[in-house]
């Protein structure tokens, strides 16, 4: 056991039971609750975390009624037919001695059906329908609903529930101005909000007795305009401990809130000055949340006494085994949570199973598993990039005989670009996960090492897998070799001197990186004060819903940026569906000129010249930046296959029509767990 962690590790008396530790796994809707067989599948999700040490699991959101799912199909517990489901997932994570809570979770006005209620007929931004207020009498039918199922969760052997009274859902929108236009016992004055969520909590707490735990996630802060004030958060935390919760959790900011709360933008343990402010306002534990994504952080939030508990939800997608590598000393072995979102919310966001980009065995650990080969053979890994990294990991975790060749003078490929991205240092942690785990599995590693076509096809290798990733394209342009063009690679891994006007070609996803490291100063650090001011939050608590009345105060850009493309969509569309807007804000917040339907004309002493519509206009700029695509390269292929050597084609090196992080990583497991 690890001394390292202690207040990680330090078991958590609630009275009637005791956690083993201080770490809960968040709740996250899966999009198992609705697949076929999903269950089943869950239950191995689930088992595997509490096999991995989490000291307490929460399920994704499992609504109380027909009107509370955010799809009409969404997953509920509401008869005794659904708990035979339910404790499938119990009894899993029981058999691995873990405990679990089922969030009860009610999406109001998020819903996307017409059948959604709130307090009152106020449409989200974020949804197309328009809810019914609920009446007095819906009101009392909710909080039975809430009551029921809650029995019912007792009933399928869960160890209690998790309310979901923050991110805007549907408590959250009686207990604020916002939303609750209410003139009756339910609405008005602050002690009639929260009348509504006081009121579940007594009635859960009646149906499920005095043993059972029952956790509130509680908005912290709403990060909206008429939200909650700190004094409201307080009164309510209080009222909720009268009440009969065991436990309040953290929530930050509603979905419709225009603050970045847990992409990887957002720094490490950004929100625990909230939670701390609330500690010794209540007896009953605090959890903080939000972007604590390794062992270090953690333990350093429960130390300075921000917090009781922490909560760490997408860290346990990237890697099941979190906390037992803490306590037995290979913290240095954790996958870590990068906050990307590719994988888990933008998945979850358009309807698709749960995964993770790190950990593509998310969520499919009954699909995609890694066992011991029957047969030992010699590999060769070309490339140190997510695609060969995943691809020797996994090869050398089933016992294959794994060399791997890298011409730069460390691993990571185009990770060591990303992770120059200012809000983008997270990506560090992966390559470092990979230089410990080939490290603790023993691969063969040729750093600054070029592989040739006699070196592998007289080495005696099995398979030779291509990792080689890729090349940027090179355009058909007038002036594209004058000394002000640049491509991204040169800025970003080159150490290129770029001067204070730059035009960037190309608006994808590397052009938004390449945009955002131009206008950061030189001196720019990823701290908190700087995040908070750049988008508006109050850390003083002075305001209601936490936002600063004079807006996002963001740094002076250190260039004069213009971000153009060929195609006539809005420069971004094409980002992650639950980061874009980020990426699209910060620019505008930097003052990037976005420019769409560009035809790009010749590039000389003047600048870049442009065509955009009718007009012609030349961007008298220092730089031009390519970021325009890249190409596959694939330069050992042919003289390997000549000589007969079997080669497989990854990442980019097989696809380069976007650096797809997610993909290879993903290419690489499943090929290596099939060799």
């Amino acid at each position: 056991m690890s001394n390292k962690f202690p207040n990680l590790l330090e078991p958590l008396d609630l009275g009637f039971t005791k956690l083993k530790n201080r770490v809960l796994m968040g709740s996250m809707h899966t999009g198992l609750e609705e697949a076929p067989n999903g269950f089943q599948r869950m239950a191995e999700f689930f088992a595997a975390r509490a096999r991995g040490g989490a000291g307490l699991i929460v399920t994704g959101g499992i609504a109380p009624n027909d009107e509370g799912g955010a799809m009409p199909h969404m997953a509920r517990l509401k008869t005794d037919e659904d708990v035979v489901n339910h404790k499938i997932i119990a009894d899993a994570v029981h058999a691995e001695g873990g405990a679990i809570l089922m969030q009860i979770l009610h999406t109001g006005r998020y819903a996307f059906h017409p059948g959604a209620v709130s307090a009152s007929a106020e449409k989200a931004p974020i949804s197309p329908v328009t809810p019914n207020p609920l009446t007095e009498e819906g009101i009392w039918r909710t909080i039975e609903d809430f009551a029921t199922c809650s029995k019912l969760a007792q009933k399928a052997g869960y160890d209690g529930v998790e309310v979901m009274g923050s991110e805007g859902y549907l408590l959250n929108q009686f207990i604020v101005t916002h939303t609750n236009k209410r003139d009756d016992d339910w609405g008005g004055v602050y002690e009639n909000r929260i009348r509504f969520p006081l009121e579940i909590v007594r009635a859960i707490r009646a149906a499920v007795g005095e043993n059972f735990i029952l956790m509130f996630r509680l908005s912290m802060l709403d990060l909206i305009e008429n939200g909650s004030t700190w004094d409201e958060v307080v009164i309510l935390a209080k009222e909720l401990e009268k009440a009969g919760a065991t436990i309040i959790n953290t929530g930050i900011g509603w979905h419709e809130a225009r603050v970045p709360t847990i992409a990887h933008m957002v720094p490490r343990a950004g929100w625990t000055w909230a939670t701390k402010r609330l500690m010794g306002e209540v007896s009953i534990p605090v959890i903080a949340s939000n972007r604590i994504n390794t062992a270090e952080t953690a333990e350093e939030v429960l130390a300075r006494g921000d917090a009781d508990m922490v909560s760490l939800a997408r860290p346990f997608l990237a890697d099941a085994d979190f906390v037992n590598k803490a306590a037995n000393g290979q913290a240095n072995l954790i996958n870590a949570c990068i906050g990307c979102n590719q994988a888990c919310l933008d998945n979850i966001f358009s309807g698709q199973i749960c995964s993770c980009l790190v950990n593509p065995l998310a969520c499919h650990e009954t699909e995609l598993t890694i066992e011991a080969a029957s047969t030992t053979r010699r590999i060769a890994v070309i490339g140190g990039g997510p695609a060969g990294l995943s691809y020797a990991a996994t090869a050398a975790k089933r016992g294959h005989d794994v060399t791997l060749f890298e011409s730069a003078a460390r691993l990571g490929g185009q990770f060591n670009m990303a992770r120059v991205i200012p809000g983008k240092s997270d990506y560090e942690e992966t390559i470092k996960y990979y230089e410990a785990q080939l490290a603790d599995l023993g691969v063969t590693i040729n750093l600054g090492s070029r592989a040739t076509v006699d070196q592998l096809a007289e080495g005696g290798f099995d398979e030779v897998i291509l990792a080689t990733g890729v090349t940027p394209r090179q355009l058909d342009l007038e002036g594209i070799d004058h000394p002000s063009v640049l491509s991204y690679i040169d800025v970003l891994q080159g150490g290129a001197e770029v001067g204070k006007s730059v035009a960037i070609m190309g608006a994808g996803g590397i052009g938004f990186d390449v945009a955002e490291f131009l206008v950061a100063s030189e001196d720019h650090e990823e701290n908190h004060a700087a995040f908070f001011k750049e988008w508006g939050v109050d850390t003083q608590s002075k305001t209601a819903g936490g936002l600063l009345p004079e807006g996002p105060q963001p740094a002076a850009p250190a260039r004069e940026v213009y971000l153009l493309q060929r195609k006539a969509s809005r420069p971004g569309a094409s980002l992650g569906k639950t980061t874009g807007w980020i990426h699209r804000a910060q620019m505008k917040l930097s003052g990037v000129k976005t420019v769409s339907a560009v035809t790009y004309q010749k590039i000389d002493n003047d600048g870049l010249h442009i065509l955009v519509g009718e007009e012609s206009q030349v961007l008298a700029v220092d730089n031009v930046v390519i970021c325009a695509g890249q190409e596959p390269q694939r330069e050992l292929q042919a003289g390997l296959e000549e000589k007969g050597v079997k080669v497989t084609l990854i990442g980019g090196a097989d696809v380069a029509a976007e650096l797809d992080a997610r993909r290879a990583i993903d290419q690489g497991i499943r090929l290596a767990a099939a060799v």
